[in-house]
């Protein structure tokens, strides 16, 4: 947990940093029977996908038995636990586990079928029919804003009453907010209890005579502005859905806020998980106030995909000025305090083939480096050649022309050690900031893997960082 601050020190970061913010013991929280419901929630584009996925795999292997409730359409945590596919039905991950104790299980939710599930269980076969056949119901299962974040809630609410599982890791959905995952049930809700929709219900709920006068008189200029906005066949629609509807209105609302409820009861823990950039960090505190103004119990943050260097003694400035020197004709910095004249490039005893890399020019990436000269291939006389001789009146051998030199390959290397030391040097700023404002939040911090994570042993080496809280070693 303190090799960002270290790292942070070593870029040469001039304000003083706020003290570090608790650690999170993420192994600490999967142990606890008590912790019955594990929430990732965040902004999209951060990791939370993942970081349940493994959270899952290490709970089930310290012998919880687990379901990962995902919500990710790109199907990444399918493939990165063997299955085929995941769908509305929980599947067993095989090779995941302890005998007899821990299993994992996963799934990913439907948001259609999930609907569908809940008209089935509340409406006997013929209405439920109609229901499920109607045109407007298709369109608000299958996309109305707020939908796929309420039907999460259900699922969860729906796992959690089956009992199958002592922790259920939920992966929210990829909202442009992170609030909209506590906030659309709400809006879904209001918007079936609403006004518009009881003033839809009540020619049905009247019956007769009585409702088919209120219908054709009091509603007559109202549907007919609306079948013009609206056009009169959707309209029709909406009536039709209402009518069969109007048993389940009601439902809705009592579950979401039975879910409600869950989410704020002790066994529950939220994890916000953010990258250290600062939109991402924004978005973490303002769910970490909203979750405080819900009373609703936050474990900490998860800090994903924090850059490192194992080299942070070395700082950006050290480095840049190091390749300056490097490319510029005059001294070089030599060890133990020795110096020596390098020859300007286009002297005669330079060779005339020897290519000049000038000062401030861009950094070659190391793809560059490898197709051009593999630092493999420096012969052992050029690796032991003396640097600190004056090469004034030493005779030179010419270096093939497009060849990368000792100093130029060095000076590459240096600025993308300078560039990566900026990068951990503003992301401990951001994240000071964040703990600034936020001194009790606990946090661990997930040092970047080197590519995407496609397979268990990924999803392991992720869960190893989240109890560990390292950010430095081999950060990529």
């Amino acid at each position: 947990m303190t090799s960002g601050t270290e790292a942070g020190t070593g870029a040469g970061t001039a304000d003083a940093s706020p003290d570090p913010a608790p650690a999170l013991d993420t192994d600490a929280l999967l142990d606890d029977p008590d912790i019955r419901i594990v929430v990732c929630c965040g902004s999209g584009g951060v990791g939370k996908t993942t970081t349940a996925a493994a959270l899952g795999v290490r709970a089930a292997e310290r012998g919880r038995k687990v379901v990962v409730l995902t919500i990710d359409p790109a199907r990444r945590l399918a493939q990165s636990m063997g299955i085929d596919s995941l769908d509305n039905i929980p599947r067993r991950v095989k090779g995941v586990g302890t005998p007899g104790a821990g299993e994992l299980h996963a799934m990913m939710l439907d948001m259609k079928r999930t609907f569908d599930e809940i008209v089935e269980a509340h409406a006997d076969g013929e209405r439920a029919r109609a229901i499920l056949e109607n045109p407007f119901y298709q369109s608000l299962s299958a996309g109305f804003a707020g939908t796929q974040e309420y039907m999460a809630m259900e699922k969860l609410g729906q796992l959690r009453a089956r009992d199958e599982w002592d922790l259920i890791v939920v992966d929210t959905p990829p909202s442009r907010s992170a609030l909209d995952f506590l906030d659309a049930p709400k809006r879904l809700g209001s918007f079936l209890d609403g006004k518009f929709i009881k003033l839809l219900m009540a020619p049905a709920k009247m019956g007769g005579r009585a409702g088919m006068k209120f219908l054709n008189v009091g509603m007559s200029m109202m549907t007919g502005t609306l079948g013009k906005l609206l056009g009169g066949q959707f309209l029709r629609d909406v009536q039709t859905f209402v009518a069969a509807m109007d048993t389940m209105f009601g439902g809705f609302r009592t579950r979401a806020d039975a879910t409600y409820r869950l989410l704020q009861a002790p066994g529950t823990a939220f994890l916000v998980v953010a990258t250290p950039e600062r939109d991402a960090l924004r978005e973490a505190a303002y769910f970490v106030e909203r979750l405080a103004a819900e009373d609703m119990p936050l474990a900490g943050l998860v800090l994903n995909r924090v850059h490192g260097s194992d080299a942070a003694r070395l700082s950006a400035e050290r480095a840049l000025a190091a390749a300056e020197n490097l490319d510029a004709d005059g001294i070089v910095d030599q060890g133990a305090g020795k110096a020596g004249l390098r020859e300007p490039a286009e002297s005669p005893a330079a060779g005339s083939a020897q290519t000049p890399h000038p000062a401030g020019a861009a950094t070659p990436e190391p793809s560059e480096h490898a197709s051009e000269r593999d630092p493999a291939d420096i012969s052992d006389a050029d690796a032991d050649a003396p640097t600190d001789a004056v090469t004034t009146d030493a005779a030179i051998d010419p270096v093939p022309a497009g060849a990368v030199t000792v100093e130029q390959l060095t000076a590459g290397l240096l600025r993308l050690h300078a560039e990566r030391m900026q990068v951990v040097a503003r992301e401990q700023h951001t994240r000071d900031r964040f703990t600034a404002l936020h001194p009790e939040v606990a946090v661990t911090a997930v040092a970047a893997l080197p590519g995407d994570v496609h397979d268990l042993a990924g999803l392991r080496a992720i869960g190893d960082r989240l109890a560990t809280g390292s950010a430095s070693a081999g950060a990529a």
